[in-house]
């Protein structure tokens, strides 16, 4: 067995001639595997749901490639041997769990990988949002020709809830537009090199007045579940738009579709759910001025790939004994920023 340094996420591997380390990789089904791991020098067992709590019987690592399960908690008896747990996602709400967080498991994550498209996606929602694209596509497939001005987004303000690496690549990307930008995090700030002013998110009841487009990309915490609720909407200005990349349990639900019925806001595009898929009957599909994606804001073309590398590229640091990338904080719940990677 190799000895661990489960805070800076090392493994010291030992010397001599050795079996080739056993890595579990859960995926969705037998046909969706990660590409391009074939050359690695491990025992793979590539597995579903099914079959995780035999797979991981033995293993070192275990790579979940079904980023959203939740079947780790289930087998965590049968992962006694288990040492470092890689999710090819962003968020790890979906994954950690108290006996995981007591334990000296390394978990690692896809920080980086998306921040760049989700940030274009954003960028893109505003465009649509201050440009009517809604209407105009609706007045297109009625063949209506109807002349309007729209606005545009040279300084307007936006709110990017979520200090981290992808909040910090969208903030840019909207200053780069020529908006004005804040942040809003755990702890407030000035003279943050991206947002300029960071103020707390515990308080955006009192800052959402300030922005034309509330931006969440943090976390899924404890303290930011159910954030945006509905004195966070009551307090938004009647023009303002929501965006949500985070996670859907971020906002209360049915806060948000009683605003939008009522007209309190501007509007919403929305990436995550609370369940997804979204249910066919949920009332949001038909709430107005609401754009609709299947969590898809980070996945361009390539993306499955880019994963598949970010992953080998922290197996072959494993293998090496070489301290692991993008190790996360598992009473924090993600990738502390400016943290050793």
């Amino acid at each position: 067995m190799a000895a661990r340094d489960g805070s800076s996420g090392q493994v010291r591997q030992p010397s001599g001639g050795v079996e080739p380390p056993a890595v579990a990789v859960l995926c969705a089904n037998d046909s969706d595997r990660p590409p391009g791991l074939d050359d690695l020098p491990v025992e793979f067992r590539f597995c579903t749901v099914a079959d995780l709590a035999e797979a991981v019987r033995g293993a070192r690592a275990l790579l979940l490639w079904d980023y959203f399960s939740t079947a780790v908690r289930d087998v965590w008896p049968q992962a006694r041997t288990l040492e470092w747990i890689h999710v090819t996602a962003a968020g790890v709400d979906t994954l950690l769990f108290d006996e995981l967080r007591a334990s000296d498991v390394v978990v690692t994550n896809a920080r980086n990988v998306f921040d760049r498209p989700i940030a274009e996606y954003v960028l893109g929602a505003v465009l649509a949002h201050a440009k009517d694209s809604r209407t105009s596509f609706a007045l297109q497939r009625d063949r209506q020709w109807r002349h309007r001005e729209t606005r545009g987004i040279a300084g307007i303000r936006a709110l990017v809830v979520g200090t981290g690496a992808i909040g910090r690549e969208i903030a840019r990307l909207l200053r780069a537009a020529g908006m004005q930008v804040r942040g809003a995090g755990r702890v407030a700030g000035a003279d943050d090199p991206d947002f300029g002013e960071v103020v707390a998110s515990s308080d955006l009841a009192a800052e959402v007045g300030w922005c034309d487009h509330l931006v969440l990309a943090a976390p899924l915490t404890d303290s930011t579940r159910g954030l945006v609720d509905a004195a966070v909407l009551a307090a938004m200005k009647p023009d303002a738009h929501l965006v949500n990349i985070a996670r859907g349990a971020m906002v209360v639900e049915s806060a948000l579709l009683d605003a939008l019925t009522a007209g309190r806001i501007g509007g919403a595009t929305l990436d995550v759910f609370e369940t997804e898929p979204l249910p066919p009957d949920h009332p949001l599909w038909e709430a107005p001025n609401v754009t609709i994606t299947p969590h898809m804001s980070g996945d361009v073309v390539g993306w499955r790939e880019t994963l598949a590398e970010q992953f080998a590229a922290n197996l072959r640091r494993w293998l090496a004994g070489e301290p692991l990338a993008n190790v996360v904080d598992k009473e924090l719940g993600y990738v502390p920023t400016g943290g050793a990677r």
